[in-house]
């Protein structure tokens, strides 16, 4: 057997610790100083269309009547196009990792779910004339209740084409965990302390807002400029969406002016292909500020009710958490993002009787998708507030009731895994140290290989 010389490997591990603690300039730094960075905006082709989207002026409503003709009376005005020009109309984003159903159109067939939902695409020789265009598109509803609220859609008639406005995971109607017995838990406790913790919609708001240039290369080809954060992904829901191979797109990134999570979604890309396939010229597709703050998917709101069980010294004997994460209208990454907050619950501790209940809702808002630790983020701050709630009604300090909580090796997580490489205790006891607080012998001595008698 060959042997394997692991001393380049020991250097490569050497060489990367050696810039911890130093600050480092940024590779991509000169470039973004002096000008010179390349974004997909500084590509410009000649003949190049500009494409303008009309956008529901409703939450919730049927479109009874459609009328583009008053569009393409404007001078410039090359072409609008309608749910009847995509190729395969229905997807949903995460379908490349077997997440479905099909819950989202590219262009709305009869009916939006949520206000500044695309409807159709104007394509003009400038973005005046495609802009004007939009505006004299004739759009005539027939207005249906709006649900805002993630409870109420929970009860609400279904406005979901697959039946339910929750996602269906594994026949449940939430993520579930179930771990010990959580009644027993809390009948055995000398407190049950519970709190209601709620988070609005967050918007990345990058500096560059959302956009792509697609154009077309003949013998069916197509190349996409892009400032999504997914290439591969954004290129192969495309293949699908367009009803193409593969082989035949290819996706130009480069550098994202801001990202944060916001530009992961399939959204600009497949209209504007669709636009260059049927015009046979480039197509430019780009939200402006306003449309970037209203329709480009933010972080969910949650709202986290948490039910724990407590024994006078401090143990958390039970908790019991139901969790509503609001995937707005479509489920684009909420669903994993769900996902994402179950698997985080019931935080970073030893909690022998553990019952969570995470659902992903759909609501007429904005849909909902990816942002920096999207489902685990919002879940910490609820997590870590009741954890001060707690020591605040104990009269303990936050600090030791974190560690007296916090996982050690060995300890069984309420997922059936045990616990390996856990550094909480030594966390907390260096942030002591830090911040110039003295802790109890008893909690200096805690560590995280064993828990004390």
């Amino acid at each position: 057997m060959e042997k394997i010389d692991t001393s380049f490997f020991a250097r490569e591990r050497q060489a990367d610790l050696s810039v911890v603690g130093d600050s480092v300039q940024r590779a991509d730094a000169r470039g973004h100083v002096t000008g010179r960075t390349q974004f997909y905006e500084d590509v410009s082709f000649p003949d190049m269309l500009h494409l303008k989207m009309v956008r529901s002026t409703r939450h919730h409503a049927l479109i009874k009547r459609l009328d583009t003709e008053p569009a393409l009376k404007v001078p410039g005005v090359v072409r609008v196009l309608t749910h009847k020009d995509v190729p395969n109309n229905w997807y949903t984003i995460l379908k490349l990792i077997g997440v479905g159903p099909d819950d989202e159109p590219v262009l709305p067939e009869d009916r939006v779910l949520f206000m500044g939902e695309q409807i159709c695409a104007v394509l003009a020789e400038t973005p005046q004339a495609a802009l004007e265009g939009a505006r004299r598109v004739v759009v005539d509803y027939e207005d249906l209740p709006a649900v805002l609220d993630v409870e109420e859609a929970m009860v609400a008639p279904p406005f979901k084409r697959h039946g339910t406005n929750y996602f269906v995971y594994e026949g449940h109607n939430c993520r579930r965990i179930r771990f010990g017995d959580v009644d027993k838990g809390l009948a055995a406790a000398d407190h049950i302390i519970e709190h209601r913790y709620e988070s609005a919609p967050i918007e990345h708001a990058p500096i560059e807002p959302t956009g792509c240039i697609a154009r077309p290369e003949g013998n069916g080809r197509l190349t996409v400029y892009s400032n999504t954060q997914a290439l591969y992904f954004t290129l192969d829901n495309m293949a699908l969406i367009l009803g193409v191979p593969f082989n035949k797109l290819r996706l130009i990134g480069g550098t994202v002016g801001g990202g944060f999570g916001g530009k992961v979604d399939v959204i600009v890309e497949p209209i504007a292909a669709i636009g260059a396939m049927l015009t046979n010229r480039p197509v430019k597709y780009a939200y402006n500020r306003a449309e970037e703050m209203q329709v480009s998917s933010p972080r969910a709101s949650e709202r986290i009710y948490i039910k724990d069980g407590v024994m006078a010294d401090g143990r958390i004997v039970a908790r019991k958490i139901t969790l509503y994460v609001d995937a707005g209208a479509y489920c684009r990454h909420s669903t994993y993002g769900t996902t994402k907050a179950a698997a985080h619950m019931p935080g970073p501790y030893t909690i022998p009787n553990v019952h969570v209940d995470a659902y992903c809702v759909y609501t007429n808002r904005t849909p909902s998708s990816a942002m920096r630790g999207f489902g685990v983020t919002i879940g910490d701050f609820a997590l870590e507030s009741q954890m001060d709630q707690i020591a605040r009604f104990l009269g303990m300090d936050p600090m030791e009731l974190r560690l007296i909580n916090a996982y050690r090796d060995g300890d069984m997580k309420a997922h059936r895994k045990k616990v390996e490489g856990a550094a909480l205790v030594e966390v907390i006891q260096a942030a002591a140290r830090q911040t110039g607080k003295t802790l109890a012998p008893r909690f200096a001595a805690m560590s995280s290989f064993g828990r004390e008698a």
